[in-house]
């Protein structure tokens, strides 16, 4: 089942390539990359993302980079924690390429919503915690990207909102289903309908981000705080994290005795583990446990 399970995923990332396919970046720089941590922060992966003239905007080779990024980290089980985070200062993501997607016809911007949407499901879909660090701006698609990751964490001075509508269009990657999960559909249908951008102070007041922080000189305070997150998940069971986000993800999604089978699956799935008895061992002798994973 696990071969076939990969098979799929190589095949859907495959499907999603070649709406770019052809696409290469200007002068050899990359948009988006993966960073994996050393040292004590070993664990932790980074996706980074890096267009400052567009200020992270969804571009097709922005995407397409994304999606590789995406791919590279689904089975690398050395990875605990993902922190999405921008190397350009003041901005996390600014949302659609609008210079670019002025230039699609009709059939053309639809299948590059789809994209979009498919992309954030892939972020959502990875197995391991993932941490957007929203130092900056984070509108539209930006913010969408941002709903995808398990965990949020916002400078105070940052600014988030689902702006569509001030276009003439409505959110389209997935952040019109995501938002009211997180601050309920009353509040949801306020910020999409007017387009409202609210600062990272605001936006945990209402639940939008787990927490925000007073940006820094070096304006990447969120990261800071996203890697503190990150730490505190790296000591925990990685299959018992994984098997926790999965239980939450798909039980979500179904009434509450559907959730309970589904969280009764993931359960079965940790009783084998080394790591399980490792816990079991660490408690009873009173020292930290040291899970492999496995």
């Amino acid at each position: 089942m696990g071969g076939l399970v990969r098979q799929l995923s190589r095949l859907r990332g495959s499907l999603h390539w070649g709406l770019f396919r052809g696409l290469s970046s200007a002068a050899g720089h990359t948009e988006v990359r993966v960073t994996h941590l050393e040292g004590h922060n070993a664990g932790i992966a980074e996706i980074i993302m890096c267009r400052p003239r567009a200020r992270n905007s969804l571009g097709k080779l922005f995407v397409n980079e994304f999606f590789h990024c995406v791919d590279s980290l689904r089975h690398d089980g050395g990875v605990r924690v993902v922190v999405v985070r921008s190397a350009v200062p003041g901005v996390f993501c600014a949302g659609a390429d609008l210079k670019e997607r002025a230039q699609m016809g009709n059939s053309e911007a639809s299948l590059f919503v789809q994209s979009l949407r498919k992309l954030m499901n892939e972020i959502a879909a990875l197995p391991m915690p993932t941490i957007a660090a929203v130092d900056g701006y984070a509108l539209g698609g930006g913010l969408e990207l941002a709903l995808a990751c398990d965990l949020r964490v916002a400078a105070s001075s940052a600014k988030l909102g689902l702006i569509e509508t001030t276009r003439g269009l409505l959110p389209g990657a997935g952040g019109s289903q995501r938002l009211p999960r997180l601050v309920g559909i009353g509040l949801a249908k306020e910020l999409i309908f007017t387009g409202r951008q609210i600062e990272g102070t605001q936006a945990f007041q209402i639940g939008l981000v787990n927490d925000s922080v007073p940006q820094n000189d070096e304006g990447n305070s969120a990261y800071k705080k996203a890697l503190e997150l990150a730490h505190e998940i790296l000591p925990q069971a990685p299959v018992a994290v994984r098997m926790a986000k999965l239980a939450m993800n798909k039980g979500s999604e179904v009434d509450i005795a559907s959730g309970m089978a589904i969280e009764g699956m993931c359960y079965g799935q940790v009783i084998p583990t080394k790591d399980r008895l490792e816990g079991m061992a660490a408690f009873q002798e009173k020292r930290p446990p040291r899970y492999t994973g496995e």
